[in-house]
């Protein structure tokens, strides 16, 4: 993902996360503070879809539409912000190769996991790429409630996984 890209991210989030809005200044931040954490599925120069990750402490969940001020200087974590498909190309097998793209990444960049917000019913589709809910931290569960039902802090280890091979 490039700064240049922004403008076809939003979209995508809008239309993957309408209850969830974000405006366009949270993307570039983002970006700027991890830009290797940024991944676009492009289709010539429109954006269909993204990915973006940054590093963040286990067990925290950043607000919603907010800027983050900065990210730890440790991988030791990553948080998979977004994943986004436009409608019109959900269903191609295009979440896996990014999904294991980022595992790689996070895995070279010395993460011992990277953890998430499952939103909008997709706890299956998480558990498939190997993702855990928590449900044990009451710190957790109350900030999960800003995101809406059915909402899961999700966390996949992978320091101990074998290189190239993602449960």
């Amino acid at each position: 993902m490039t700064a240049a890209d922004i403008s076809g991210v939003v979209p995508v989030a809008a239309a993957a996360f309408p209850d969830h809005f974000e405006d366009r200044a949270c993307f570039e931040e983002r970006l700027a503070l991890f830009s290797q954490g940024g991944f676009v599925l492009a289709d010539g120069d429109v954006v269909k879809g993204y990915l973006i990750a940054y590093p963040w402490p286990h067990g925290k969940i950043p607000p919603l539409n907010s800027r983050l001020g900065g990210v730890p200087d440790t991988t030791e974590t990553l948080y998979l912000h977004d994943l986004a498909l436009h409608p019109d190309v959900r269903g191609q097998g295009h979440a896996r190769p990014i999904v294991e793209r980022l595992v790689e990444s996070a895995r070279a960049w010395g993460a011992e996991r990277i953890a998430l917000v499952s939103v909008n019913g997709t706890r299956a589709f998480w558990q498939g790429f190997g993702f855990e809910p928590v449900t044990d931290d009451p710190a957790i569960t109350q900030k999960l409630a800003s995101y809406g039902d059915g909402a899961l802090y999700m966390v996949k280890g992978i320091a101990n996984e074998q290189a190239g091979v993602v449960r």
